[in-house]
């Protein structure tokens, strides 16, 4: 079977188009939530505050008998004055019993965290201290951590638009940078509606994250445009279009085993990868099925737009070169 992807461009445009609306309108909301007050909800890493992760003793007699209700949590939470706490149930990795609660909250001292634990002590069960892990992390960090990934986005796109220019030619390079963007703005936006729907936050792995899947996506990219280029020095009067649709067509195996033998591996990282890593896994997984995608139905697609106006371009002014010169 032929995929002829041309055809077709503007309802992978329009597929496109649609995701990264609903990721804009879904971050403007977010910006506007007092909760959030960001188009991603932060964690810890961008905003600061600590973090408190409780495990119930399960070696004392009846202390793990009855699972936590996790409004009672947040009615404690709430006596202490920390009712805007983000809290999750979590599990026991070995065990896999939820006999845990992370709680997200503004910086405490050592005198509101062992308030906050006697609290919890007397509603939920003795926890165990070995187990138990208290984190803080000041806002200036945050700010640090989120101006360097910034940069290192932009340093990355401006690294691979002189490469491809070098590499190929410089439209080659705008569209692979557009394809990278669009995975990128596809990926945040998503996280911004989880963010919303589910208090998915964001942290320091998702700017890791964003970084790898431009590096992915980028190479997905270029072996489909080193294909390009290669049959138009075979068949330079051949149309763009048949050009690319064969070159897409020619490297689609590749793409697609390259794409799910990677998202096989994310999945088991976001099955059984712990909390810490299920959204860094889940960022990935997104961002490498965007990336697959782009490559094949955005830079191709335009890319072939753009040469098809050119080269018609082209041809008017050359007309209109000979008819000029017939006139004198």
């Amino acid at each position: 079977m032929k995929l002829s992807i041309n055809k077709s461009r503007s309802l992978w445009w329009a597929i496109s188009s649609a995701i990264i609306l609903a990721g804009i309108i879904s971050m403007v909301i977010s910006w506007q939530n007092p909760n959030i007050k960001a188009p991603l909800r932060p964690s810890l890493d961008f905003v600061g505050g600590t973090r408190l992760q409780f495990e119930r003793d399960c070696t004392k007699p009846g202390n793990c008998d009855r699972p936590i209700d996790i409004n009672v949590v947040r009615e404690v939470a709430k006596a202490q004055g920390l009712g805007d706490s983000s809290i999750q149930i979590v599990a026991d990795k070995n065990t896999r019993a939820e006999n845990g609660i992370l709680i997200r909250t503004k910086s405490l001292d050592r005198e509101q965290r062992t308030n906050l634990q006697n609290a919890l002590t007397e509603k939920i069960g003795t926890f165990d201290d070995q187990k138990n892990q208290f984190d803080t992390v000041g806002p200036t960090l945050g700010g640090e951590l989120f101006r360097s990934g910034v940069i290192a986005l932009i340093v990355s796109f401006a690294g691979i638009i002189i490469y491809l220019s070098f590499r190929f030619q410089l439209d080659y390079a705008v569209f692979a940078v557009v394809a990278l963007f669009h995975d990128v703005l596809i990926t945040v936006g998503i996280f911004s509606i989880l963010g919303l729907v589910l208090g998915t936050e964001v942290d320091s792995l998702f700017i890791v994250a964003l970084l790898t899947i431009t590096g992915f996506s980028v190479n997905d990219t270029v072996v489909i445009y080193d294909r390009i280029r290669e049959t138009l020095k075979i068949n330079p009067n051949t149309p763009i279009a048949d050009i690319v649709d064969d070159a897409v067509n020619q490297t689609l195996a590749r793409s697609i085993n390259t794409t799910l033998t990677t998202l096989l591996t994310l999945f088991a990282i976001f099955l059984f990868g712990g909390e810490t890593l299920k959204n860094f896994a889940l960022a990935l997984i997104i961002g490498f099925t965007m990336g697959a995608y782009s490559s094949i139905f955005i830079a191709s697609t335009l890319l072939t737009l753009w040469r098809e106006r050119t080269d018609r371009s082209q041809m008017l002014v050359n007309t209109e070169s000979i008819d000029t010169s017939a006139g004198n």
